[in-house]
This record gives structure tokens, sequence and C-alpha cells, in this order.
């Protein structure tokens, strides 16, 4: 028998099921970590400047809080709220692959 594995992805979401955090804003907020910069940011995600903004402010709206901080002379970093939010959705999927990996093991063994 083929040996079978399980991908699964976490979303959060609003009431209309708008993604206000993902894998994709978890790594948004990981660039921004890392390097201090959207503009490095967008160029590592292959990425528009715009888009990358775009999806933070978005997040930022619905959360109702700022997630980054964004200066010329001091450059970008992550908020309280964002490194907090980006540690929350990291355990989340943490937790989430432990369980589904639980679950899937007891169906498939």
């Amino acid at each position: 028998m083929v040996e079978l594995k399980l991908k699964s992805s976490q979303w959060i979401v609003n009431e209309d099921d708008n993604i206000i955090i993902g894998k994709g804003r978890m790594e948004i907020l990981e660039n921004i970590e890392n390097s201090g910069s959207i503009n490095q940011t967008a160029k590592m995600m292959k990425m528009s400047y715009k888009a990358v903004w775009s999806k933070i402010k978005y997040s930022e709206k619905h959360l109702n809080t700022k997630l980054v901080y964004a200066d010329k002379k001091d450059g970008t970093r992550l908020s309280k709220e964002g490194k907090d939010m980006l540690e929350k959705y990291r355990l989340l999927k943490k937790r989430c692959m432990t369980a589904d990996d639980k679950i899937f093991r007891s169906i498939f063994k």
C-alpha cells in the first residue's frame, strides 16, 4: 500500500470568511520581524509592496489593532500585538497539526 500523509492548513477568518491570518500572513509577519522591512519582505515573497501592505492593513482593520509599525527613520517592526498574534498562530498550527496527525493515524493505520 502507498504511504499516505496528511497536509492541512489553518486560516483565521472573519464573519465573511475573509482571511485575517493564515500561512501567508504568518510568513509576512515573520519576514518583517527578520528583515525590518516591508520592501524586503515583498521581494523575498515575490509580491508587490502594495500587496504586502494591503494584507497587513486588512488584518489590522478587522482585528482593530496595529500589527506592524512602519517608520522611514526607524524601519519596520512588529507591534506587541503583532508579535502576540504571530506566536498564537504558530501555537495554533502546532496544536492543530498534532491533533490532525493523531486523528489521521487512527483512521489510516
